[in-house]
């Protein structure tokens, strides 16, 4: 019976990451990432708020990690003055399974009375949200039901929005050439600055 169960939830979370829909917005959010801290010298600002917020925070600790400075932006911290982190150059990448979360619609409207030609990248399971429809590029998570028993706790959502988090990191390090001498350089302590060191000799 417990076996079952976990193979169940396994199966769930697996099928969920599956049906991820693939589209071009993708290459779409990779660029803009690119253009905007590669080429402009701007910075990738992650936001979310609870469950979705920590997944915002890693992907900005990944990213950075990798050769794309990203910093995470509390949005109720952001009224009260964190908002001062924005400028004009950086993108945006939001964080909302509803795709309508107060704390980041609010933040839109306030991000753009800071900088106007603000950009945002959105992962959210609603293409007809608040969110969605003030995003540049939307990406889809395939509104995959909750694993939880009682349907409601974030569990296979923020399985999937950390899926979505991984594919923009990989896509935007093969689009910077980010090599093992660079991983180094960032990632000095552990096993893995220990073993990037080793393996940028051979580079």
């Amino acid at each position: 019976m417990i076996n079952e169960n976990i193979s169940f939830i396994l199966e769930q979370e697996a099928e969920a990451v599956r049906n991820i829909p693939v589209t071009h917005g993708y290459d779409e959010a990779v660029d803009l990432i690119v253009k905007h801290v590669h080429k402009q010298g701007g910075k990738l600002i992650t936001s979310g708020m609870g469950k979705a917020g920590q997944i915002a925070m890693n992907i900005a600790t990944t990213f950075s990690s990798t050769g794309t400075p990203a910093f995470f932006l509390h949005p109720s911290e952001a009224q009260h003055g964190d908002l001062g982190i924005v400028r004009d150059n950086d993108i945006m990448l939001l964080i909302s399974n509803s795709g309508k979360t107060r704390e980041l619609v609010e933040l839109v409207d306030l991000t753009k009375g800071l900088a106007p030609d603000m950009e945002f990248i959105v992962i959210t399971s609603n293409p007809d949200s608040p969110l969605a429809n003030a995003a540049t590029v939307c990406l889809l998570t395939g509104a995959p039901k909750e694993v939880c028993p009682l349907g409601l706790t974030p569990t296979t959502s923020t399985t999937v929005m950390t899926v979505i988090g991984d594919i923009l990191v990989v896509n935007t390090m093969k689009h910077i050439n980010f090599s093992n001498k660079d991983y180094a350089k960032r990632h000095h302590g552990g096993y893995l600055g220990s073993k990037s060191r080793e393996q940028s000799k051979n580079e």
